[in-house]
């Protein structure tokens, strides 16, 4: 066995895997060496000593009893205390403790050894970016989930979920993807309702006309702006990562959305050039800040509406899995994520060719280093404006797919049960129940892992089939009780598009459907055996299969609600395919009044998901 071997599996690297396709992979020694350059370890003779030494220095998740053997130990909490003492450690509080004993730190994750499971109950989600109403236009803005939530929950509905709204980049019209941020802990100012309309643009947004727009409408309103007590303090608040954000946006103004191409003096957050930069241009970091301040309390009092409108949940906000490899996330936090890698997946049933989702990876041993800070403010970053949360990927909790700069991938491991301690504390601390979404390749282990911290999976009816058998689709009472259920997701077809085949379309077009006669007699037979299953043919019949399932959670759709045929995001493909585009058939009042929805409430009733 090599140096290389020894490093690789200290470093957690599994390089032989199985592929969603079931294929075996091995992945070449130069990918194996780039990915450890990526974790910082060199030459593997010299890096194992230190690999095997910081393996010693690890989190310590709650539940388990610790005695520490001979010698003292010092305990500081969270609150700042601190405890001296030796042998067994004494129960600890909820949260993040430090312990050092014989010179060693090591980090303390004191959790609730599992989230509650919560009633069944039903919800709606849709893209914001997809939401319009005839006087506004444009694009979806945070009042108008306020607006969409009360009619929802006038019908019984618990939550109303939507895709990630992490900060993008308004200096990029071409780059609009809300899972590949600039930053996930700040919020996308293009949803900030300034009350001017938006440039009219049809059936998708034109984001080269919309985004210079809602910035001129932002500079409009913050030249208005007379100051306030309240964003004083918000200010304060946010402190010096809230600086650094603003800087960053300043600074993408002069040189360009993405760091990697600014000079080398402002590369850099430390370098004094940087202070310089914000020292002369402290009225566009106000600008910057006051946007942020701004898009936080649309999207808290849209929060506060849902749940005074009856909502036990209010907002399913969504966590990207990676943020973008040269945004305001890793231009601030640079050592806390690998450089020369992307987050990816093997090929499977949604990308059959692999995905390189151009997203920077998150490394595990920095996140051990620094008690797995940045995972708990990025949670805490959403939960403060939602009741339920969604967490895109959660097989990267396990697992990560990391692919090296022109090489193929292979698995990181991740420190998966102090990331569930992390969850859980940050999930009790907002009272939220937590949806890990699992669909994929799944590692042996992980969805028990889950179902022991109290994480909810996803059941995706089209995939809900007996795959060891016969392959016939599940009936709803096999659905897993610990998850959340519902047709689809943003990367499959709608329930309309699926029956019309437009996925098939799309991927005929693409040239990645070998037989393109066999993949819609396939299809036709599929939506032959689900109506069967379901007793008809219309989207009642699909509503009343979810409804009746033994998921604790059903989420329906909106664009099935509005009648859209094409999906949001096709997987695999940038400029193919109008990814994020689309906005729905009907504007939002035209949802909420909908016979659909009507129809759809009366089935959540009568299947006992409305109290």
């Amino acid at each position: 066995m090599s140096a290389l071997d020894d490093l690789c599996r200290e470093a957690g690297l599994v390089w032989v895997y199985r592929d969603g396709a079931g294929r075996m992979q091995e992945a070449p020694e130069a990918s194996r060496e780039a990915v450890l350059a990526a974790l910082g370890h060199g030459n593997p003779e010299a890096a194992l000593p230190e690999a095997l030494q910081r393996a010693t220095s690890r989190a310590i998740p709650a539940g388990v009893s610790v005695d520490w053997g001979p010698g003292p130990w010092r305990l500081q909490t969270e609150d700042g205390a601190t405890l001296d003492g030796e042998g067994p450690l004494p129960p600890l509080p909820l949260g993040y403790h430090r312990i050092t004993h014989n010179g060693w730190l090591v980090h303390l994750l004191a959790a609730p050894p599992r989230l509650p499971l919560p009633p069944r109950r039903w919800g709606a989600t849709l893209p914001l970016f997809a939401c319009w109403e005839e006087a506004q236009s444009g694009m979806g803005s945070y009042p108008q989930l306020g607006l969409l939530a009360e009619g929802l929950a006038a019908r019984g509905a618990a939550f109303l979920g939507i895709n990630p709204i992490h900060a993008g980049f308004p200096e990029d019209a071409t780059n609009f993807s809300p899972y590949a941020p600039s930053h996930r802990r700040r919020l996308n100012i293009l949803h900030i309702d300034t009350g001017r309309p938006l440039p009219e643009t049809g059936a998708l947004i034109d984001y080269a006309r919309t985004i210079p727009a809602q910035r001129a409408a932002l500079e409009a309103a913050f030249a208005a702006f007379e100051g306030s007590e309240a964003f004083d303090a918000w200010c304060m608040a946010g402190g010096a990562a809230l600086e650094e954000f603003t800087i960053h946006q300043a600074l993408s103004e002069v040189h360009g959305a993405y760091w990697h191409a600014w000079p080398d003096a402002v590369q850099d957050p430390a370098n004094p050039a940087v202070r310089a930069f914000a020292r002369e241009n402290g009225q566009r970091l106000r600008f910057h800040a006051w946007a942020q301040w701004m898009a936080e309390t649309q999207l808290s009092d849209s929060q506060h509406r849902a749940k005074m409108a009856g909502m036990p949940f209010g907002l399913y906000l969504d966590i990207a899995v990676g943020t973008h490899p040269h945004g305001a996330e890793t231009w601030a936090e640079r050592g806390s994520f690998a450089q020369g890698v992307s987050l990816g997946a093997p090929p499977d049933l949604l990308g059959p060719s692999g995905q390189r989702w151009g997203l920077a990876p998150l490394r595990p041993d920095v996140l051990r280093a620094t008690g797995y800070a940045a995972f708990a403010q990025t949670l805490r970053a959403q939960l403060r404006y939602c009741g339920l949360l969604r967490i895109d990927h959660i097989l990267g909790l396990e697992r990560s797919f990391w692919l090296p700069d022109g090489l193929p991938g292979l698995y990181v491991t991740m420190p998966r049960d102090e990331l569930l301690a992390v969850l859980r504390i940050e999930a009790q601390r907002a009272d939220a129940p937590v949806i890990g979404e699992d669909l994929g390749t799944i590692p042996d282990g992980l969805r028990a892992a889950l179902d022991a911290a109290g994480v909810m999976g996803c059941r995706v009816a089209m995939f809900e089939r007996d795959w060891n058998g016969t392959r016939a689709f599940l009936p709803p009472e096999a659905y897993t009780p610990t998850a959340l259920a519902s047709w689809g997701t943003h990367d499959l077809p709608t329930w309309e598009g699926w029956r019309k085949g437009r996925d098939i379309d799309w991927r005929a077009q693409l040239g990645e459907v070998p037989d393109e006669a066999a993949a819609r007699q396939a299809r036709a037979e599929d939506v032959a055996a689900f109506d069967a299953l379901t007793g008809g043919s219309d989207m009642a019949a699909l509503h009343r299969h979810l409804a009746r399932s033994a998921s604790a959670l059903v989420a329906i759709q909106g664009e099935d609600l509005a009648g859209a045929v094409e999906q949001a995001n096709l997987p695999g493909t940038v400029f193919e395919h109008p990814n994020w585009c689309r906005r729905l058939p009907l504007p939002l009042s035209g949802l909420i009044s909908a016979p659909s929805l009507e129809h759809t409430s009366a089935i959540m009733a009568e299947a006992g998901r409305i109290p």
